[in-house]
Formats: C-alpha cells, structure tokens, sequence
C-alpha cells in the first residue's frame, strides 16, 4: 500500500560529489566523504552556521497568482547554478531562490511552498533528504544543481557538476527529460527525450499529460533503461523518486485555477525546458504532494532491482531495497546506509549539524510510523 510523503523537487541528485566541487566552492559544496585531513584544512574556510528550525507551513494555503510583477523571468547568467529539477530550476528563475542557485534549506522550504504549494512535511523530509547528501552541513547551503556558461535563448550549458545532482538519490536512471547516468549528461534537458514525453500526451492524453500518460511514460523509461543501460539502477531512494518525477508535472505544473489535472505541452515546455513559469501563473489550489502514484505504479508494477553483471535486458530483483509496501525501509537504509556511509565519523560542529539536520528529515515523516534513528547520537 502506498502511503509515502514523498515528491521529488523535481524530481529532483552523477557520482557522489568529490572533492574537487567542495574545494572550488566551499560554502555550499558537499562534505562527505572527506578525510580527516581534507577536513581540517577546509572547515577554517566556512562560515559555520547553526541550523534553524524549518519553517512552517503557509498561512494562506490557496490558490494564487504567483508569475507576478515582484517575480518576473530571470534567465541564468554566466554561473548561475541550475540543475535536473524543473521545478528548483524555475523557482530561481522566477525569485522564489537566490537567482545564483544557492539557498538554505529554510529557503527552499519556503519557496516550493510559496512557488509551487508543496505540502509542508514533503518540503521538509524532501529538502532535508536532499541538504544532507548534497548541501554544506557547516554553511547550512544547498545548490541545487551546477554552474552555467552561458546566456541566451538556448538553455544554458553546465560547467561544473555538483549540488543536487547525486546519481541515485534524487537524479537518477529512466528519468523522463534526462539520459541515464551512464551514457554520459544525466543532468541536462534532453530534447529527445522531451519529445517523447509529448509523444506520449499525445498518444495517451490527447495532447495533454496526466497520470495515465505518466503511468504509460514511466514504464516505457524503466523498458527503454533496462533494454540500453547495462547499468541501470532502480533501487530506493531513487525507486521513490522515479515515480514522484513522473507526477510532479501534474500536481504542480497545472495552473491552480483548473478543474482537470492535466498538462498542456506549451506549459510543460516552459517548466522543462526553459524553467519559466505560463503567463498568469497561479500555483495548486490546495497543498499538494504525491497525489497519483499509486495509479502511475499500479498501471505497470515493477519491483525494485537493476541491470546485473553490466549485461542490457538481465534486470535482477534486489530484496534489499524499500518498495511501496516498506517505506520505513527507505527511511532506515536512508540513514544506516546512505549517511553512514557519507560521514562514517562526523565530529564538532559537522556532527552536531548531522543530528540536527536528521532531526529536521524525520519531522517531515513523524506521522508515517517509522522509528526515529540517532546514528550519531543527541545533542
């Protein structure tokens, strides 16, 4: 049974950030993974912050304008930051986030509430998710992909890779407008595969996307992945996500004002493409988060697993992973794993932001029955 709190801002994260990112931009670069000694000779470099609460949820929780005159199209200049996220993409285009791509996690919260009416415990379980593989603990900043070239009427080329861009977390293989990690930019808007998105609304939604286009793309992604990518990987967290990217169209692309929840090609051109919100823009008319993945799953149910021995067309089913009917699985292995991994022995102020920031993702799951973890102990 699906019960998850559980969208992907984008649906939303190529290789585990490196070094080199976190060192040519140590404010909002990633942590994990450094050694001691990396450590020591970084953290003298941050402004250390205190993380706060996240923020809570909107006071008006309706429908309204929010292309507006105080939010009109930016479009990124030379290193401004975009990523694989649509969504995050516009947010910043529109002012809803610091136009570089550089924010806080309050900060997002706040403006995928503001922006777009995410329900409040998705924001923060997805956005802290996210900080915590992805953001500076230290700094308490996130970006939210990687810096750009370029201006112009084309979307703008990546420079350097990072923020939220970690393969198999948020980003990830059979995604709907991105190429599978492994042949290469995972991480741009591919036309190819846009084009088969509206293929498929076509075909499916008589011009328009809704969650029996998206149940009929997600399976022909999960195929196309399976039958090309000896590498494919299709396992929790980015299991989850994969079939939140294919519903976040609906629940947040679609103006507010209408009665059918469904997506018109030249809006969904505008958000995937250019990161830029319709004329007279009004965001969901009521909070919203993962509305419709249990139809888009249960249209063509695929258990969790991926491509072995490097062989195309030899999916093997992995046990190991959360599905639908384990969500706390995702949680634990979330934590145990995942984290674990990335800061094996976090220590001062990098451990006390770690149990802080754990903290503020569990909040955003309190309700699902899930029994909190202190990996690094309490403060």
């Amino acid at each position: 049974m699906i019960s998850v709190p559980f969208v992907s801002l984008t649906v939303l994260l190529l290789n585990l950030v490196s070094l080199s990112p976190t060192f040519a931009s140590p404010q909002y670069g990633s942590l994990a993974g450094l050694s001691t000694r990396e450590w020591n000779e970084l953290v003298p470099r941050l402004n250390q912050v205190d993380p706060p609460n996240p923020p809570g949820p909107l006071q008006y929780n309706g429908t309204k304008l929010v292309h507006d005159s105080a939010h009109p199209f930016k479009a990124p200049r030379q290193g401004d930051i975009r990523g694989p996220c649509p969504g995050l993409n516009t947010l910043a285009n529109h002012g809803y986030l610091p136009h570089n791509g550089v924010a806080s996690p309050s900060q997002i919260i706040n403006a995928v509430q503001e922006g777009f009416n995410m329900e409040h415990s998705t924001a923060v379980f997805l956005t802290h998710a996210a900080h915590i593989v992805d953001g500076n603990l230290v700094t308490d900043l996130l970006s939210i992909g990687e810096k750009t070239k370029k201006t112009g009427p084309d979307p703008p080329a990546p420079a350097t890779v990072g923020g939220l861009n970690t393969h198999a977390v948020f980003e990830g293989d059979a995604s709907m407008t991105r190429a599978d990690f492994s042949f290469g930019d995972n991480h741009s808007f591919n036309q190819t595969l846009f084009d088969q998105f509206v293929d498929f609304s076509n075909g499916y939604g008589g011009g328009f996307y809704d969650y029996t286009v998206a149940a009929e793309l997600r399976f022909q992604r999960i195929q196309e992945s399976i039958a090309t990518n000896p590498r494919f990987s299709f396992v929790a967290p980015r299991y989850f996500t994969a079939y939140a990217e294919s519903v976040f169209p609906v629940n947040f692309f679609v103006d507010g004002r209408s009665t059918e929840k469904k997506l018109d090609m030249e809006a969904a051109t505008l958000f995937f493409r250019d990161g830029k919100y319709p004329t007279d823009f009004h965001r969901a008319a009521q909070p919203s988060g993962n509305e419709g993945v249990e139809m888009v799953f249960f249209a063509h149910p695929i258990a969790p697993g991926g491509n072995r021995d490097d062989k195309i067309n030899n999916y093997v089913l992995d046990p190991t992973s959360a599905d639908f009917d384990n969500f706390c699985l995702l949680y634990t292995n979330f934590v145990n794993q995942t984290i674990r991994g990335l800061y094996p022995n976090p220590t001062g102020i990098l451990r006390r932001n770690l149990i802080k920031n754990l903290g503020f993702f569990y909040s955003g799951i309190a309700g699902a029955g899930c029994e909190e973890l202190f990996p690094y102990g309490k403060l």
